[in-house]
């Protein structure tokens, strides 16, 4: 097959490790920059070039788009679509997934069990907003932030409104969310490719931090997850239309909770957590939907 990675870095691990664990199966692997792609739209004639050449022929695309490129990576993701390229992460799954207001109203709506989460537009209804929510402590976050930027913990209620009149202040989209105390600074990515979780560790956060991500310093082993657990990541990745994600959830007293899903999960934690090659997992999950295109899952 031929398959492209839309990723801006070619030295990226994830992007090195999908590159890698596609040649060993002989596929022809190409990573374009989102960026250096331009479209030409047209009714029947719908083309895509990158450094002057025309781009044809893919069997299959593996959206590797970043927050701060999220509008552009998208659209050039819809353009080999709609030439006929297989992707496991549709454009339209990728933007509820960024989305995380969005994310979090579509899997409420499925049932799937998350911290309480408010949002409001108005200064004059902020205290009324947090009401809703209850006592502090309070987790402020941006609404495309990533890697546990645009997250604060406000500790007491002055101090959510604070943080809340600084980011209407930078007219910023922003979510307020109870925080969950016994997860005790933890979570539980769980990687899934198709239908089933392949691989899953448990991040904890630096000390003096909350935020468990990777990149804030935190570290992570292998965990073995509940079938609810497992049952909780398939069921968000299959209601946003993905079949390549990493859902985060928190352990909480009354259950797993859903925290948010991310439509471009990294690969270099998880795999060096759990020793699973993830980047494998991915390229046979394509080979089976090329090859068997009924076996594809679809999205609305």
């Amino acid at each position: 097959m031929k398959i492209a990675i839309l990723s801006r870095n070619t030295r990226l691990y994830s992007t090195k490790r999908l590159v890698e664990a596609g040649r060993e199966r002989g596929h022809v692997m190409r990573v374009l920059d989102p960026l250096r792609c331009y479209v030409r739209i047209a009714p029947g004639a719908v083309a895509i070039r990158y450094n002057g050449k025309p781009v044809r022929d893919l069997d299959a695309v593996i959206p590797r788009i970043g927050t701060s490129t999220t509008f552009y990576g998208t659209a050039v993701l819809r353009q080999l679509e709609m030439m006929g390229v297989y992707t496991p992460n549709p454009s339209d799954a990728v933007l509820r997934a960024r989305d995380k207001l969005r994310c979090l109203q579509m899997l409420a709506a499925q049932g799937i069990a998350m911290p309480v989460t408010v949002f409001g537009d108005n200064p004059d209804d902020s205290a009324d907003v947090l009401a809703l929510l209850g006592d502090p402590p309070h987790v402020i976050k941006l609404n495309e932030g990533s890697q546990g930027t645009g997250v604060v913990l406000a500790e007491k209620r002055s101090a959510s409104q604070s943080v809340i009149e600084a980011f209407r202040g930078l007219y910023a989209n922003f979510l307020v969310q109870e925080f969950i105390a016994e997860a005790n600074g933890s979570d539980i990515r769980c990687f899934v490719v198709g239908k089933k979780v392949v691989a899953a560790m448990q991040r904890d956060a630096s000390p003096g931090d909350f935020r468990a991500n990777l990149h804030r310093g935190g570290s992570a082993v292998a965990v073995v997850l509940s079938a609810e657990e497992k049952r909780i990541a398939v069921r968000a990745a299959a209601a946003l239309g993905l079949e390549i994600s990493g859902v985060d959830l928190l352990r909480s007293n009354r259950g797993p909770l859903l925290l948010e899903v991310n439509a471009s999960p990294g690969l270099e934690g998880i795999e060096a957590a759990t020793g699973v090659d993830v980047a494998g997992k991915i390229m046979d999950l394509l080979q089976l939907r090329v090859r068997h295109p009924a076996a594809a899952v679809t999205s609305g």
